[in-house]
């Protein structure tokens, strides 16, 4: 009896991961397989459906803008749930989203269902944040939304590549299958592990609304725009970027982006401590960081190695802005966090297409993929500037 008395008074350790974090990251691992795996399906997906590569691309357009267009539409269709069943209700929208690419007849049919699952992202990540931000003490509350967003970067290393080798093994539609059975398998987790505290009331949505008006709220999405258009104005196009500058084969860089993703796991992880250390100035540090590597890839591109490495880099750099941003709109947000984070994920998202759009436009030009990466540069610049103002009307504030 002793002994089962010493067992019970076992506490986790100060720094442990709380088992809800692991709940809402495996379902991040579910969304971000969901979202990237198309990219690796497309030949299958253009034969079978009888389209052209191109035109299955879109599919990937169609999920960006769906996340969008709908986080601020189902941000105000949860505002009135408690978070765990936001959460509950947003799973089973992914889960439906994809039982019906599954079992899309046509090309309408499944850019329709993929535009359905990409309704549930932003809300999902928005309200995971929130989440995840209030299960830990303050001082670590950047490191909880990092661990979040773990599931999302794990889905580059692990996810995407597993489910486009079931999808050229077993047909697409097997890749959607699989990722209904993780849904599942974390709408489970989450109705099991996660609880709301007992005296939380969901705030009005005028009191929502009214947190979206702040300046303050307002620049950080704007600069997680400008982030994420930095990051896709080049990213869009890496694959040729290293096949015609570096000369890699598609083996080579398949390899490369499986090296990125590592990178982007392990930013993830660090941007969540730094934020946790000095929020804005870890942002602009990161940004500075950008510019430089994002510079320095301009000659790097020529040599095989030497592109590698500073893909890797430049992942671990870019992703440690993630979790800062998020927390920064959560933390300026505080009364009514859950519409703001959840808009927030449509600016990184609007920030995804903006970035395709542009390096799209420089692709055709005598610049070519060459400068790629000065537009990176240029936009990675704007975010510093906009994130340096930001700072400066902090502290005349304080």
């Amino acid at each position: 009896m002793a002994h089962r008395r010493r067992a019970i008074a076992i506490k986790p350790g100060p720094h442990a991961v709380p088992l809800p974090l692991l709940a809402l990251a495996l379902a991040s691992f579910g969304i971000g397989t969901t979202e990237f795996v198309i990219m690796g399906l497309l030949p299958q997906l253009a034969t079978t459906l009888d389209v052209s590569i191109p035109a299955a691309g879109q599919l990937v357009s169609g999920y960006a803008l769906g996340v969008t267009v709908g986080a601020p539409i189902v941000a105000i269709a949860t505002a009135p749930l408690r978070r765990k069943t936001a959460l509950l209700v947003l799973m089973a929208l992914f889960i439906a989203g994809n039982f019906c690419c599954a079992i899309a007849p046509n090309y309408a049919l499944l850019m329709a269902a993929r535009v359905l699952t990409a309704f549930c992202h932003g809300a999902f990540f928005g309200t995971a944040a929130v989440v995840a931000a209030d299960l830990v003490p303050r001082e670590r509350r950047a490191q909880a939304l990092s661990l979040v967003f773990a599931g999302l970067t794990l889905a580059n290393v692990f996810g995407v590549p597993f489910g486009t080798a079931l999808g050229q093994w077993a047909g697409w539609r097997a890749t959607f299958w699989a990722v209904c059975a993780i849904g599942v398998v974390a709408l489970a987790a989450i109705a099991a592990l996660v609880h709301d505290g007992r005296d939380y009331v969901p705030p009005r949505i005028l009191t929502e609304l009214r947190v979206l008006r702040r300046f303050q709220v307002q620049l950080t999405m704007l600069v997680s725009t400008v982030c994420s258009a930095s990051l896709f104005s080049v990213f869009t196009y890496i694959a040729p970027l290293l096949q015609t500058r570096a000369g890699l084969s598609p083996h080579m860089v398949t390899v490369a982006l499986l090296l990125f993703g590592a990178g982007i796991t392990i930013g993830n992880l660090a941007g969540g401590r730094l934020a946790d250390w000095k929020l804005l100035p870890s942002v602009i540090m990161t940004l500075v960081a950008s510019i430089a590597v994002l510079l320095a890839f301009i000659p790097a591109s020529r040599f095989p190695a030497a592109s590698m490495m500073t893909l890797f880099l430049w992942g671990i750099i870019v992703f440690a802005l993630v979790p800062p941003l998020q927390y920064r709109v959560v933390q300026q947000a505080a009364e009514a966090p859950n519409m703001a984070s959840t808009l927030n994920q449509g600016a990184f998202n609007l920030g995804n297409a903006a970035g395709a759009w542009i390096g799209g436009l420089v692709v055709p030009t005598a610049w070519s993929y060459g400068g790629l990466p000065v537009v990176g540069a240029v936009l990675a610049l704007a975010a510093l500037l906009l994130t340096v103002w930001a700072h400066l009307g902090e502290r005349r504030a304080a």
